[in-house]
């Protein structure tokens, strides 16, 4: 049995603002609970006008409000933007107002740029302490935090679980020295997932939170009713990596018919090395792509990231997905 779950990016488009944007990762969420999905995360980012979760607790919230089953978090809050205790709080408030659903991801890439890391007044050594602030907030929703001088109210024993979010050995490394679950980015930094998850693997300490590893994989999956049609879809990831590459963070853009009209052979080289794992096409192939996947790494569980331009062809691109890994799940009882 593979766990399935959905990185949503809260993408602004031509077509759709902030709100839209928001709404519609509400609306999927709503339709990945009826379809099985496990998670729905969202993802902070400063200074992107394309993506609308940069207030990620707030987000977090307005999709677990929506939802009544589905576990909601963040994949991740970029830890050195924050202190700790804030992270505590606001999360603490999550898993109050929603209980027993709220996951929280941490990364500790600032997951911006420099202007904006200095625009967040948070100090560069907040990279350094991210071990020590994953303890602390762990501290923050302990049972026993309630009797302590520092308290980050309302977290004391809300427990809300934590992950470690990795796209090298050094989160690897720290998910298995703490006993926490690892999530590896594969879904854009793919050169070094088999031998991160070896070393999360081989090291991992047993927890009071995971008794054992835990991995899950992020992974571009685009699904349509054609390999055709799945391929045109394709494009909008593909243009905003280039964009990526040019510099320019702006809006999602609408597939086109000839990528290659778009981007430079460079860039082309570029963006096929960060989507190498992507699984793109009808039901078929995408069940032929993750069960290749999952021969490659044992994954626990899918984190699945479908950036498809309009909602409506994401829903299905989702749904698609979801039968694909409900009647592989089905197969392997």
């Amino acid at each position: 049995m593979i766990a399935y779950s959905i990185l949503d990016l809260v993408r602004v488009t031509l077509e759709t603002d902030a709100r839209g944007a928001i709404d519609n990762a509400r609306d999927l969420a709503i339709h990945a609970e009826a379809w099985g999905y496990k998670r729905f995360w969202v993802a902070e980012h400063h200074n992107t006008v394309g993506i609308a979760s940069a207030a990620t607790s707030l987000v977090v919230n307005h999709i677990a409000a929506g939802t009544h089953r589905i576990r909601v978090g963040a994949g991740g809050i970029m830890l050195p933007n924050h202190a700790p205790l804030i992270i505590a709080e606001q999360f603490g408030t999550l898993a109050q107002l929603h209980p027993g659903r709220i996951d929280l991801g941490l990364g500790r890439a600032p997951g911006t740029d420099q202007q904006t890391v200095r625009a967040l007044r948070r100090p560069i050594s907040g990279v350094s302490s991210f071990p020590q602030d994953i303890l602390e907030i762990q501290s923050y929703f302990s049972d026993d935090a309630a009797n302590r001088e520092i308290q980050a109210v309302p977290a004391a024993g809300t427990n809300v679980p934590l992950w470690v979010l990795g796209s090298s050995s050094y989160g690897a490394r720290l998910a298995a020295e703490l006993g926490l679950p690892f999530a590896f980015a594969s879904h854009f930094s793919p050169e070094m997932l088999v031998l991160a998850l070896k070393l999360y693997r081989t090291g991992f300490k047993p927890s009071a939170q995971l008794a054992r590893p835990h991995v899950m994989i992020g992974v571009n999956i685009i699904a349509a009713e054609t390999a055709q049609e799945a391929h045109r879809l394709a494009t909008s990831q593909q243009m905003s990596f280039a964009d990526v590459f040019r510099g320019d963070y702006g809006l999602s853009k609408p597939p086109i018919e000839d990528i290659d009209s778009y981007w430079s052979p460079q860039e082309r080289g570029k963006v096929n090395e960060v989507l190498a794992k992507s699984i793109i096409g009808n039901a078929d192939d995408v069940r032929a792509g993750i069960e290749a996947l999952q021969r490659e790494t044992g994954a626990d569980e899918l984190m699945i990231v479908s950036d498809i331009y309009h909602h409506q062809q994401r829903l299905s691109s989702f749904e698609i997905i979801a039968s694909v890994m409900r009647e592989m799940n089905t197969a392997s009882r």
